[in-house]
């Protein structure tokens, strides 16, 4: 079997082979750091994590880039109210950004580009435009015509007839020729950050940053480009047009977009009062690995309905999965093995990578864990579960902890908090004369290594093999 990804630009399924034989180089779409990400982002960022998982679990080495946009007009806007520059403005947000990966255990890419440290590979890419004859000037800013680009359109397949200024996000009060050409170089406007340039003091438009930060990390041509939906058109589409006028070489062999994310049947408004971020749900008491579970459980391609049933029932899942492992685990050496379930751990295994080849088909790969763990549970019933099956068993899932990471695989070990409060659990038991759940407790406690001394000054603990 071989990875298999949905290719926007070609509209089909396509094995991934990488320009670079055994290197994967990827670039995905980064947050513009003007507030906290919201869950619709987050779903994003969580399929990209998959995706390079499973890239790098297929063998791969992988080169993996994802922006920092510093710098854009709600940037400078929301500066400017503060009264303090886009840096410190967009730090704080930045800092944000990368706390909550670190919560949904999304791993970072190998580079994390700010914008605004990459001013000279955009002007250098803007003048190759200029020397091609791709650009134009017009009251001190610089655009992109796409007139002199033919295949203007290639990835949205956009009817360009009812493309406007509006329609390409590029509203804004700088002048143009046609409304569907966007700037590379935005002139100065007062009290607003800028560059100066050949071009004239000003800023950057978004979609040459992408391009000129995509290309001095990965090369001209690389495999795999990611983001959301939202995003092929206009971004994705000035990507391509500005990229491959300034090369003359394909930019990117495989496009692949994750679709929206919506909220209890609706789209995502604080108007409505269903706009949430991490934060927001982490403050509800929600679970961090139940909403990675929840993000990563649909098919990226497919519309996410986030509900917070649906979130309650993705932690019922996971604590499905772990007191399934806690069983596994609990096998005992030197059991006999059923010969038919190492047979069914085999399927199991092929049906769960032949999901993830398939255009990284989280649910089918989650629904060949599920359907072992339904028969394996009988097998448990029955004691007919061997050592060798329970290894077995817990490797398949370690690798599939690889690509998920919310499986509790190993034993989970006590922190010196959480054993205070089963001893005051278990002191609160004995003074209520529940002597059964004291007991309870304290073989809990010696089963994970921890021995309860009761003396006159009170319980003591210490750690043991």
């Amino acid at each position: 079997m071989a990875l298999k990804l949905f290719n926007t630009l070609t509209q089909q399924l396509e094995e991934l082979r990488p320009l670079h034989e055994g290197e994967v180089r990827m670039y995905t779409c980064g947050p513009t750091v003007y507030h906290y990400v919201h869950i619709g982002n987050l779903r994003t960022f969580v399929f990209q994590d998959l995706l390079r998982r499973y890239i790098r679990y297929r063998g791969f080495r992988l080169l993996h880039v994802m922006n920092i946009t510093d710098v854009e007009d709600k940037i400078i806007a929301r500066a400017q109210e503060e009264g303090v520059s886009i840096q410190d403005y967009t730090r704080r947000f930045e800092e944000a950004f990368i706390e909550d990966m670190e919560i949904l255990r999304i791993q970072q890419p190998e580079v994390m580009p700010r914008a605004t440290e990459h001013i000279p590979e955009m002007l250098d890419l803007i003048r190759r435009l200029q020397e091609r004859g791709n650009t134009y000037q017009r009251d001190g800013s610089t655009y992109f015509s796409i007139g002199t680009f033919p295949d203007y359109g290639k990835l949205s397949r956009v009817d360009l007839s009812q493309v406007d200024a509006e329609s390409t996000g590029e509203e804004d009060e700088y002048g143009k020729e046609n409304p569907r050409d966007f700037a590379l170089w935005k002139r100065r406007r007062p009290e607003e950050a800028f560059w100066d340039s050949d071009f004239g003091a000003g800023r950057p438009g978004w979609h040459i940053e992408c391009s000129a930060m995509s290309m001095k990390y990965l090369g001209e041509s690389f495999d795999i480009h990611c983001g959301g939906v939202d995003l092929i058109f206009p971004h994705h589409e000035n990507e391509i047009a500005q990229s491959e006028a300034a090369t003359g070489r394909p930019f990117v062999r495989h496009w692949v977009h994750g679709a929206h994310l919506i909220v209890e049947g609706e789209k995502m408004s604080k108007s409505k009062g269903n706009f949430f971020t991490l934060r927001d749900l982490l403050d509800q008491g929600h679970n961090p690995q139940a909403l990675r579970y929840l993000l990563s459980s649909v098919h990226y391609r497919r519309q996410l309905n986030f509900t917070f049933q649906g979130v309650e029932q993705a932690q019922a899942a996971l604590q499905r999965v772990n007191d399934f492992l806690q069983r596994i685990r609990e096998v005992p050496e030197g059991r006999p093995d059923d010969p038919p379930l190492g047979s069914a751990i085999e399927r199991a295994r092929r049906d769960f990578e032949a999901g993830l080849d398939n255009d990284l088909n989280t649910s089918e790969a989650l629904a060949a864990l599920f359907t072992l763990i339904k028969d394996v549970n009988i097998l448990l019933d029955e004691q007919r579960v061997g050592s060798q099956d329970r290894e077995a068993i817990l490797k398949l899932f370690s690798d599939a902890d690889r690509i998920f990471d919310v499986f509790q695989v190993e034993e989970p070990k006590l922190k010196d908090a959480q054993i205070e409060a089963l001893i005051a659990e278990r002191q609160q038991a004995r003074q209520e004369r529940k002597f059964d759940r004291a007991d309870e407790i304290r073989n809990q406690l010696v089963e994970r290594g921890i021995l309860l001394e009761d003396t006159k000054e009170g319980t003591r603990w210490k750690k043991v093999n």
